[in-house]
């Protein structure tokens, strides 16, 4: 999980500073954006004062009818040290009131020209793709057919070696070696490569190519949503492999279960045209379609006929 402040929000979002500069590097802890409406008649008692406050038409026009007196209450409880910052919706105009207070209290006030609710979304998509939970795992990421595939295995096992022969046949490139990942909402998690290490490729043998310079930019990605876990290993014979397709693998990351095949190498098994099926039969189970179910039907029937004949 990154740091974000509220300078680096003013800064991607295009918010014009008008006062409270002194509070740019107010760290933000939260994605939740607080629109302080029941505040305005005076209820604190909840206040999440430690939010980005995002101040709409209605928030703004209550507060003007209010009397003098009652004005300067709300300011003085709706500016606490820990909020992090203040947002004015629709380029409205912002009272002395505001820009006094920000000023005292180091709180800084943004406007931004878009509407309230065009503005609580771009804020909250920014904050939670930054402040999402993060980890970084070691494998390459693709985007094969629409569909972001993680490969793991062991060092040395042919992860970029594949990874090229797939770029080659027209799929992207997203991370090698190390993939950072993101879990955004609950049940998404999005892969891409250390700035460093970004549209490179290792090759042992060849060294470190640059896959955008080789191939095109439409060869690389700059993130993708991870579907599916391939994991390649050396080829077991006293394991039992799964032959059919019926008992699926998971693999867990953060709080997300992914799909996950193991995928044995040794040679004559062509792993990129592999792994380009895997994605296609992912892509195949997400309309409905499981030809390992499909075939344990059919056998079924075929016994059920059988005993049915020889009865």
């Amino acid at each position: 999980m990154g740091v974000v402040r509220t300078k680096d929000l003013a800064d991607n979002l295009n918010l014009e500073l008008i006062a409270g500069e002194a509070g740019l590097d107010k760290e933000i802890t939260t994605s939740d954006i607080s629109k302080p409406g029941i505040e305005m008649t005076g209820y604190f008692k909840y206040y999440p004062k430690e939010r980005i406050q995002l101040i709409g038409r209605t928030e703004m026009s209550y507060f003007l009818e209010l009397p003098e007196a009652e004005q300067q209450h709300r300011i003085d409880t709706l500016f606490a040290d820990e909020t992090p910052g203040v947002v004015i919706a629709r380029g409205m105009e912002v009272p002395q009131l505001f820009i006094d207070e920000g000023n005292k209290k180091h709180v800084p006030i943004f406007i931004s020209p878009l509407k309230t609710t065009r503005v609580l979304s771009r804020i909250t998509n920014f904050l939670e793709a930054k402040l999402a939970p993060f980890t970084a795992v070691h494998g390459v990421l693709l985007d094969i057919y629409g569909v972001g595939v993680l490969i793991t295995g062991g060092s040395g096992i042919g992860k970029s070696e594949t990874a090229l022969e797939l770029v080659k046949r027209g799929h992207r490139l997203v991370a090698d070696d190390s993939v950072e990942i993101r879990q955004e909402d609950y049940e998404h998690l999005i892969g891409m490569a250390p700035n460093l290490i970004e549209h490179l490729l290792e090759i042992r043998g060849l060294g470190i190519i640059n896959v955008m310079t080789l191939f095109g930019a439409g060869s690389v990605r700059k993130f993708k949503k991870i579907n599916m876990v391939i994991d390649i290993e050396e080829w077991d014979e006293e394991k039992e492999y799964n032959r059919l397709g019926l008992e699926e693998e998971t693999e867990q990351i953060m709080d997300v279960v992914l799909p996950k095949a193991t995928i044995p190498i040794r040679p004559g098994r062509n792993l990129a045209v592999i792994i380009e099926v895997a994605a296609m039969n992912f892509r195949v189970k997400l309309l409905g379609l499981n030809p390992a179910e499909e075939f344990s039907e059919r056998l079924n029937s075929m016994i059920e006929q059988t005993k049915h004949d020889l009865e």
